[in-house]
């Protein structure tokens, strides 16, 4: 068998074994060929067609869940907040829910409704990127010029409230770091205004385009039963007609409020494709700044208040063990913690989504042809860090 180890950029290609078989071992990566991180995939090819493929993961592991365990509660949300970087609000999340929960704290509702709000744009955030950057592995340049000016608005205001622009540590266990600046809800409401007119740019210049439509349709089909099987969560697992969405199944923050029970959309297809994938997303969008509008409504009727609670000097979670899971933008994070009554988790193992979705590979990616393995690779909507933690 023949082995072919293929890096980009690298400027040369390695050939060992005899050249009696027709199978050919090809190695993508690990040097970032359209898969959004530090990734490294070994196809088995008959000629053009992909025979077999194996993920090739840890070659970013940083061991954030054995540095939870040597820090403190306040601490470990920095950690939490860096594995899926285009998450950082939601990813903070799910640890401070955990460790409230472990304490029994409610949160003031100003708070509930402030974090609800951030969730969603910081939703818009993640999916934007996607948005831009999956025609862009196909050949469309375009689209991630209107992707990144729509991040741009909606970057501002996130960092006009907490100071930062991708990890944003605004989460505190009991609530948030400070209230919003004087007059930033109309600041957010004109940059979702302006992103939502955005979206359209999106219907006619990828999804109005023949080529990416031939690129996509009918291409990389995930079933509904792999889906299930591999624990595929988020729009792509919708895509394959999988509904589920833990902001309504299992509501959190203000998601079991009448007043978003209304405007949430769980955006479901049948196809499992490609362009269902993609379609999910830019429908999921367009929800979620409907959700962010009627957080700022919400938050103009509620009287002022606290956005925080008094904590001690040193935090320590009661004995015992929990499990708080959220719909992350790319699909269902969970944190288990186990508390042995200190100051730092005794445990907290992270569930992260791209380490679930991105094994589906091994099914999409065999029979197809290599000419349509980046197609298929850039519809998981992965992140690298997030497989490797």
């Amino acid at each position: 068998m023949r082995e072919t180890t293929v890096g980009i950029g690298a400027g040369a290609e390695n050939f060992t074994g005899g050249a009696g078989t027709t199978d050919m071992v090809l190695n993508i990566g690990p040097q970032h060929p359209a898969t959004h991180g530090v990734l490294r995939l070994r196809l088995v090819l008959d000629g053009e067609r992909i025979v077999t493929a194996e993920p090739v993961i840890g070659y970013m592991h940083r061991g954030a869940e054995k540095l939870f365990e040597a820090r403190d509660y306040r601490q470990i949300i920095m950690l939490a907040n860096r594995h899926d970087w285009l998450s950082a609000f939601s990813n903070e999340l799910g640890v401070v829910l955990g460790v409230e929960r472990m304490l029994g704290m409610e949160v003031p509702e100003r708070a509930v409704w402030v974090r609800t709000l951030l969730a969603e744009l910081n939703r818009v955030l993640n999916h934007l990127m996607f948005l831009g950057s999956y025609p862009l592995e196909l050949g469309g340049i375009t689209p991630i010029f209107h992707a990144f000016s729509g991040r741009e608005d909606l970057q501002h205001v996130l960092e006009e409230a907490s100071g930062g622009r991708m990890h944003y540590m605004f989460n505190r266990v009991g609530g948030l770091k400070e209230d919003l600046p004087a007059g930033w809800a109309g600041r957010v409401r004109a940059a979702v205004a302006v992103v939502r007119s955005q979206l359209p740019v999106f219907e006619e210049l990828v999804l109005g385009n023949e080529i990416f439509r031939a690129r996509t349709a009918g291409v990389g089909v995930l079933t509904r039963a792999q889906a299930e099987a591999y624990g595929v969560s988020g729009p792509i697992a919708r895509a394959s007609g999988l509904d589920l969405d833990l902001r309504r199944d299992d509501p959190y923050l203000a998601y079991g409020s009448e007043e978003l029970r209304r405007v949430l959309t769980v955006v479901t297809r049948e196809e499992g494709d490609c362009l269902a994938r993609f379609e999910c997303l830019l429908e999921q969008t367009a929800n979620a700044l409907d959700l962010a509008d009627a957080c700022l409504d919400k938050l103009a009727e509620l009287a002022p208040g606290p956005v925080n609670l008094r904590l001690p000097k040193v935090l320590k979670a009661p004995e015992g063990s929990t499990y708080a899971w959220t719909e992350n933008p790319l699909g269902v994070n969970g944190y288990y913690l186990v508390s042995r009554g200190d100051k730092t988790p005794w445990r907290l193992k992270l569930r992260s989504a791209s380490f679930n979705n991105v094994q589906a590979l091994t099914e999409l990616l065999p029979g197809t042809l290599v000419a349509d393995m980046v197609a298929i690779l850039g519809s998981m909507f992965f992140v690298v860090g997030d497989i490797d933690k």
